[in-house]
């Protein structure tokens, strides 16, 4: 795959070591957000909020994967189903989104982007590591096409039936852009129940035409909150979530890795054609990194979308600097200049300290796995791991 750290001259001795530091701080190190738990568990500390989210168990669980980490996967997996797994109520079946460290409950709703994150991990977990059979925890995949099925089954579902969005919580009628992988749903499409793998196939392709919709037409930001036509949706009494500000960032992100993925698949197959959503995705990238190139991390701000500044600073800039780097990943030849220029200063970025790291550096993680090449699902074959993109391609 792709390793962009590389072909901006890093060594790959320094692209592996940088990588393997990274997941050791924040597993391992002094500032870590990764703590064990009750019971032979283990769980993401939001340490601005303290209490374990499933959008920071399923990050960690799909990085354990990637970094192929089975002791901290299975950990992970047990705090989800021990803690957050709602057994009853109207929202049985589904994940509590927030739960305090000791696994009790503060919420009892999802937020969908965790479920989505679980099942894609757990999929990948079985790929790599096997299934043990039956019921048991960790038959990975039986348990992520469990959490799909309900996702689009449940009384009060996820997704939309019609338009195949998925949704903010289940049940409303808006969405969240940062909640749209549709690189994820190419592969539930394959691994999925069978009768629901072309809903699926439907899925990823509403998201991608939803995303260019919801980017503005010459930043490439997108709203937090955002109506099924992609217009940007307000909510609460003070009208937020309207603006380009911390859960938006993921969306840049996400083109970036979708852009990769499609390219991979793509040159296993002999194919050098752009779809016409990859051609949009690029203008979308180049429009976002050429607007912040030459803006000081320091100086971020939170932004309506079309690129006016609010009188407030970025929560999370280290972050956004993440997601601006894998975002480059969908770039152009247009946009080479501003892209080297947010990779390097990506690279010369430490992790975030702090009480507000935890969320900064899950998306630093994410970035630098995409810029190294090893965000790259792999399945093993006999005793060889190998890259999914190739299995497909046979």
């Amino acid at each position: 795959m792709k390793n962009t750290f590389l072909e901006y001259g890093y060594s790959e001795e320094e692209i592996e070591n940088r990588v393997n530091d990274t997941f050791y701080s924040i597993f391992e190190g002094m500032n870590r957000f990764y703590f064990e738990g009750l019971e032979d568990t283990g769980y993401f500390m939001d340490t601005g909020n303290c209490d374990a989210r499933t959008e920071g168990i399923s990050y960690a669980m799909m990085i354990s994967v990637l970094m192929d980490r089975k002791d901290y996967f299975d950990r992970l997996w047990k705090f989800a189903m021990k803690f957050m797994y709602m057994s009853e109520g109207p929202m049985k079946g589904y994940f509590a989104w927030s739960v305090a460290p000791d696994g009790k409950k503060n919420a009892w709703g999802p937020a969908p982007d965790g479920e989505e994150f679980f099942a894609m991990a757990l999929f990948l977990a079985g790929q790599l590591w096997g299934n043990e059979e039956g019921d048991s925890l960790f038959n990975y995949e039986m348990q992520a096409r469990k959490i799909l099925r309900t996702c689009l089954h449940h009384e009060i579902p996820m997704w939309t039936k019609d338009t195949a969005l998925i949704r903010f919580v289940p049940g409303c009628d808006f969405s969240d852009p940062s909640y749209h992988l549709m690189h994820f749903y190419r592969f539930f499409a394959i691994w999925a129940d069978e009768n629901d793998r072309p809903f699926w196939e439907r899925a990823e392709e509403a998201s991608r035409d939803f995303l260019i919709k919801c980017c503005h037409p010459k930043t490439g930001m997108n709203p937090e909150y955002a109506n099924f036509d992609g217009t940007p949706k307000t909510v609460g009494p003070k009208n937020e979530h309207g603006d380009f500000y911390s859960d938006a960032y993921r969306t840049a992100a996400n083109i970036g890795l979708d852009f990769l993925w499609q390219e991979e698949i793509n040159s296993h197959n002999k194919n050098n054609q752009q779809t016409e959503s990859q051609k949009k995705f690029s203008k979308i990238a180049d429009n976002i990194v050429k607007f912040f190139a030459n803006i000081p991390t320091e100086d971020f701000m939170k932004y309506e979308i079309d690129g006016t500044p609010t009188q407030e600073k970025a929560l999370h800039p280290i972050g956004l600097l993440a997601t601006l780097a894998q975002a480059t990943l969908a770039c152009s030849k247009n946009c080479k200049k501003e892209a080297e220029i947010i990779v390097r200063r990506f690279w010369e970025t430490p992790l975030r300290t702090g009480e507000r790291r935890y969320y900064d550096n899950c998306l630093y993680m994410f970035a630098m796995l995409a810029l190294s090449g090893k965000y790259c699902p792999q399945i093993l074959v006999g005793n060889t791991k190998i890259d999914i993109f190739r299995v497909m391609s046979m």
